[in-house]
């Protein structure tokens, strides 16, 4: 049995591509997998809170030291951790936003990415700790960028990805999903063909 870990990040609800291609990835896997277990922490519905003091204080002070605050920014960033550590596959669904990523989803990031934790550092630089793992990264764009200076979404992801140690990573991006007829379905349909060959 796996563990799949699927992180929702779109502002939108119900007409929200990335979320159908989460369903879609959800039902196949299943399919597929049935004994696996599948969690999903949606972070545009329950935001987890953008990096700050209270955060830093949390990781860097001894215990006796923290505050209520600190404290509990820390406890966050542990359950968040946690349960990236216990996935053997992970699954981040993104829509393009101003050509990156939603800041829910980078501040999901800005928990689990932690030195010590998810990461360290040597003498010939920073290694990843979570070797092993499987990724897959689902997009929805407006416009139509893969492969372009306009995508900073997965150059980003690959790197963050790599940094921690997870370099089996698999985009699947529905393209041009705002400029309508032939090229949203196209990209739907591109995106949808991709997942099938997933589970």
């Amino acid at each position: 049995m796996s563990r799949v870990l699927i992180i929702e990040s779109s502002a939108r609800q119900q007409d929200s591509v990335s979320r159908q291609l989460t369903q879609t990835f959800i039902s196949q896997w299943k399919a597929a997998h049935p004994a696996d277990q599948i969690t999903v922490r949606d972070v545009a519905v329950n935001p987890v809170p953008h990096l700050d003091i209270n955060l830093l204080g949390g990781w860097m002070k001894p215990a006796e030291q923290r505050s209520a605050s600190e404290q509990a920014s820390l406890d966050r960033s542990n359950e968040l951790t946690e349960e990236l550590l216990a996935a053997d596959v992970l699954v981040m669904a993104a829509p393009m936003y101003n050509f990156a990523i939603p800041s829910t989803l980078k501040a999901w990031l800005d928990h689990v990415l932690r030195a010590g934790v998810t990461f360290k550092y040597t003498e010939t630089g920073p290694q990843g700790l979570l070797s092993g793992k499987r990724a897959f990264v689902l997009t929805a764009r407006g416009g139509v960028y893969a492969g372009g200076p306009a995508d900073h979404q997965e150059p980003y992801l690959r790197q963050v990805m790599g940094f921690i140690g997870i370099h089996d990573v698999t985009f699947i991006h529905a393209e041009g999903m705002n400029l309508g007829g032939d090229f949203q379905e196209k990209g739907l349909n591109l995106a949808n063909a991709r997942l099938a060959q997933v589970a």
